[in-house]
């Protein structure tokens, strides 16, 4: 610790003579003239932070609790048997011999199977007082025998109320001790919290037992790809191995994220640690206390984000923003409200789509069967489609069929670095093209081009050009000229995969 240098003070008056009066005024002006300055400089309230978070904690320490999961798995007895590649004739070849001698490669015959417990330990916090407890899914995973460690180490068995692995939340029941109520804790506003404010995170890293970390909220809207409605509070307060699970509070002692991962090359804090934000976890949690599952709503459409060129490409008023949608699932509710693929979504219900990745989080977290309105931007002008939101099957895996009936033309072309074919039986064969993929087959790239930064490839199928389907090379040449003539500095390309699985590009046409 560095000592504070101070500068040496020199008394006033003793570098001339002064009359006493003088001096005195002197004194007087400079003194009046500091407080003006110190008075006109604002102090921020909360410089120096909060004096002490001891209070806070023994407030809502008693509602965080430790999570012990086992899970009991078989296993032989005697030498494990080899890994090998799943899959290969040595799976099945090993899995006999080690079957038929009893895991030791000679013997009797078979070895009795012996039962061995994978343990993992983390956090959660009591929400009800008659026995509801929040966690993580990956804390519990599939684990036959759950304990809850309460602060003063009562052990509760529990049992699982349900659990969701999209957001990473289960929800499990206790039975109190008659002699020992439950404390619990209320969700706050996780909407409210702005980068700067002060949390804490309690929990159990390590399995070292209760402990309590301070920092700040970081940043909010984090997504780090670990899911489909990532929408993570970042905080610097110190999250480790075993935290996850555990409550991160605010200053007036309410849930504002569950703690769930951490960014660390290590292993430990970093000071890059995410959360649940109360306000996305609440309905998850709210449903599988209610029903033992999620109910999320669904439009039934495939989206990608808009870049600059993309909107560009779709004159797009306003810049970069919104949901293209890329694809339409046939039997699903965006089909019948008459949601077509190239729109792009600009609002449900309401809500402002600002990037492709709100969408979903506010689809999901919608009731099934509501009506709502959604606002797309179709060829330039805002149309407004009623829906009714179906139900979202973890099952339903959408088949985007292109159901257009060109004709082809064999004649290759080249357009912005591409050679272009007619669908022919051959390129069928030599791709693996679908039978309902229809446009014009890329045959090459070239390797400089735009296109290939895009990563279009070979056996690719260019469905429509600006928003216009296209059946021929000719067809995607003539689209193109027209577009350059109408002053447009980039195009915007429907492209599918061989098995019909679509995407939009934009290229410049430079």
């Amino acid at each position: 610790m560095h000592p504070v240098a101070r500068t040496p003070e020199a008394p006033f008056g003793r570098a001339k003579a002064q009359p006493r009066s003088r001096a005195r005024s002197l004194m007087a002006a400079i003194l009046v003239g500091t407080s003006v300055m110190t008075a006109a400089l604002p102090v921020p309230a909360f410089a120096k932070g909060p004096a002490s978070l001891a209070d806070l904690a023994e407030q809502v320490t008693d509602a965080v609790v430790n999570i012990s999961a086992s899970t009991t798995v078989e296993a032989r007895g005697g030498r494990a048997m080899p890994q090998v590649p799943p899959g290969t004739p040595f799976e099945d070849l090993f899995e006999e011999f080690f079957n038929r001698r009893g895991g030791r490669g000679g013997g009797d015959g078979d070895m009795p199977r012996q039962q061995r417990k994978s343990n993992s330990l983390g956090s959660g916090f009591i929400i009800d007082a008659a026995g509801l407890v929040v966690t993580n899914n990956h804390v519990i995973g599939d684990a036959n025998d759950i304990q809850v460690i309460l602060h003063d180490g009562t052990k509760l068995k529990a049992e699982i109320v349900g659990k969701d692995s999209k957001i990473d939340l289960a929800v499990l029941r206790v039975k109190p001790p008659a002699d020992h109520p439950l404390k619990a804790v209320p969700f706050g506003n996780s909407d409210k919290m702005r980068p700067g404010d002060w949390v804490i995170a309690i929990g159990n890293p390590f399995g070292l037992g209760g402990s309590v970390s301070a920092g700040i909220v970081s940043a909010r809207g984090r997504n780090i790809e670990s899911g489909p409605y990532d929408n993570y509070i970042q905080t610097d307060a110190a999250i480790n191995k075993g935290n996850s699970g555990g409550p991160l509070f605010n200053m007036d002692g309410e849930v504002i994220g569950i703690n769930t991962a951490i960014l660390s090359p290590t292993g430990g804090s970093v000071g890059i640690g995410f959360a649940v934000p109360s306000d996305t976890a609440k309905p998850v949690i709210d449903q599988l206390r209610d029903y033992g599952e999620v109910r999320r709503g669904w439009l039934g459409v495939r989206i990608q984000n808009v870049d600059d060129a993309t909107a560009e490409a779709l004159n797009l008023k306003g810049g970069a923003r919104g949901a293209l949608v890329a694809g339409v699932d046939e039997k699903g509710p965006a089909k019948t409200a008459g949601i077509e693929v190239g729109d792009v979504i600009l609002k449900f219900n309401g809500a402002p789509v600002k990037a492709s990745g709100d969408l979903p989080r506010i689809v999901a977290s919608t009731p099934v069967g509501q009506k709502v309105d959604v606002v797309v931007m179709r060829k330039g002008e805002e149309v407004t489609k009623p829906v009714t939101l179906g139900r979202l099957e973890d099952s339903d895996k959408p088949q985007f069929a292109n159901l257009r009936q060109p004709e082809p033309e064999s004649a290759t072309r080249q357009a912005l670095g591409l050679n272009l074919s007619g669908m022919t039986d051959d390129l069928r064969k030599k791709y693996a093209i679908k039978d309902t993929v229809k446009g014009v087959v890329v045959t090459r790239v070239d390797p400089n081009s735009t296109a290939a930064d895009k990563r279009i490839q070979p056996g690719e199928v260019i469905v429509e050009v600006g928003q216009e389907a296209v059946n021929s090379p000719a067809d995607v040449t003539k689209r193109i000229d027209a577009l350059k003539k109408d002053g447009r500095k980039s195009v915007l390309l429907l492209v599918a995969s061989a098995t019909g699985d679509v995407r939009f590009v934009a290229l410049g046409l430079d």
